[in-house]
């Protein structure tokens, strides 16, 4: 014992056995915090009352001079229900209130061998937690998660920007028909929007019939101010363009624990993904030439399961060592790689280089490369309109323009779903088919056995009560 009467929950002090009126015991209200409350009609403490009947109480209460129990708050109740007014206790050479973070521990302490629900191991964990060293650890997660440095910006007199006129109606229009047409596909970028008024060209400027919209930079750039004077008056959700050359991080915070809790646990097996590629013969990967088709591309991959990797342009080393690696690993025989990129001098070029260096630089002897969009035939097969920028400036265009002559052709020009269609039949016409439908069956299977699961969780966890109120 400490100096002062505090306890000491290195070793068990010295205790005495005595017997104890019942009536003059009384239970520990920390104990309730700690283990779940005993109540009369629990079955287990009946049966234990039916035991200390029959042969009497065969292991004393533990209670301090003060009379509050330590350990025996399930025999205490079950001495009560079984009549009896007298009880064997042994007594620690303590009070409770000399100490209450100390006599927490040591009820603990005392209850630690004791069979508990998963609730009470956590409220057990939670009052040996060192909050100053739970707290670094948290300040650690955040600064390896990202770093920021912020100058301070001089900000000039408000400007408003110009409001949209009568005369940039016929564009308004032309947009919001060719968002609506793709609303399954939103959010999308300013350049799928241009390729996509080449089709109907709308009236730059309604009062000038000249100003019919181009595949140029000039109606690109108009293409770009409308959209931003559209989003900032209101006319379309800011949410509805995206830009994925600007990445953007926000971070999930929370008020206080209770928020977090119920956000994890309403989260809890819920991104559980069957491998439904661990019973192909070959490993397939997916590589597009460009961030923006990335969002069309990952619905396809993702009812497959097959990585996919996204750049802008030629890839850099990481990604190619990444998926080299993730091939390595499945140990199958084959990579097939199912290329989707422009339909130009360095779209062309993307696919050769990539299988080659995988070959060479990662001594993979058996890639299949497969060009799965933009292709000669596809862009002959439908009414695309050309590049706005045919690269005529790469050094790869003079092979290309010898090859299929110097019209381009970007991704963005093509339907989303048409996108998406040429990737599924890519895919399918690679894979065992009944192989990936008996893999989709057991994931099935899978999803009752995680349902069940989460829900036996959600009562466990739910049971759980942090400082200041219920998870």
């Amino acid at each position: 014992m400490r100096e002062g009467g505090g306890v000491n929950t290195t070793r068990k002090p010295r205790t005495g056995l005595v017997r104890k009126r019942l009536s003059a015991i009384n239970p520990s209200p920390e104990n309730e915090h700690l283990y779940r409350p005993v109540h009369d009609d629990d079955p287990e403490i009946q049966a234990l009352a039916d035991s200390i009947r029959e042969r009497g109480l065969l292991e004393p209460i533990v209670v301090t001079r003060d009379g509050y129990i330590v350990s025996g708050h399930r025999r205490h109740a079950a001495c009560r229900l079984a009549g009896l007014s007298i009880v064997p206790c042994r007594v620690l050479p303590i009070h409770s209130v000399d100490d209450p973070d100390d006599f927490v521990r040591l009820l603990r302490e005392y209850n630690r061998q004791r069979e508990k629900t998963l609730a009470e191991k956590v409220r057990e964990e939670i009052v040996s937690a060192d909050p100053d060293e739970a707290y670094r650890h948290l300040v650690e997660h955040r600064k390896a998660a990202s770093a920021v440095d912020v100058s301070p910006v001089r900000l000039l007199e408000p400007r408003r920007r110009s409001k949209i006129t009568a005369a940039k109606r016929p564009m308004v229009d032309a947009a919001l028909r060719v968002l609506d047409e793709r609303r399954d596909f939103l959010p999308t970028t300013v350049r799928t929007i241009h390729y996509a008024l080449l089709n109907a060209p709308p009236l730059r400027h309604a009062s000038k019939p000249e100003s019919t919209y181009k595949n140029d930079q000039r109606s690109y750039k108009d293409l770009d101010e409308l959209l931003t004077r559209m989003r900032c008056d209101g006319t379309i959700p800011m949410d509805w363009i995206r830009d994925d050359t600007r990445p953007v991080t926000v971070w999930g915070v929370h008020n206080e624990p209770r928020t977090f809790v119920r956000q994890q646990v309403d989260e809890f097996l819920k991104g559980y993904y069957r491998d439904l590629m661990q019973s192909q013969p070959n490993h397939v990967e997916v590589l597009g030439e460009k961030n923006t088709v990335d969002p069309i591309l990952r619905t396809v991959v993702g009812d497959y399961c097959i990585p996919m990797t996204t750049g802008r342009g030629y890839s850099s080393l990481p990604p190619r060592s990444a998926m080299a690696e993730r091939y390595f690993a499945s140990g199958k025989e084959k990579l097939i790689l199912l290329i989707v990129s422009d339909f130009d001098p360095d779209g062309e070029s993307i696919c050769e280089s990539f299988a080659r260096s995988m070959r060479d630089d990662f001594e993979i002897e058996n890639v299949h490369a497969i060009k799965v969009a933009l292709t000669h035939e596809q862009v002959g097969s439908r009414d695309l309109p050309l590049s706005i920028d045919p690269k005529k400036t790469s050094s790869r265009y003079k092979r290309f323009a010898a090859q299929f002559g110097d019209k381009a052709y970007e991704l963005e020009a093509l339907e989303p779903g048409d996108l998406q269609q040429i990737l599924r039949d890519a895919i399918d016409s690679v894979i065992d088919r009944e192989a990936f439908n008996a893999e989709v069956d057991a994931e099935r299977q899978d999803a009752a056995q995680l349902d069940t699961l989460r829900a036996t969780v959600h009562k466990t966890i739910g049971a759980i009560e942090l400082e200041g109120g219920a998870a």
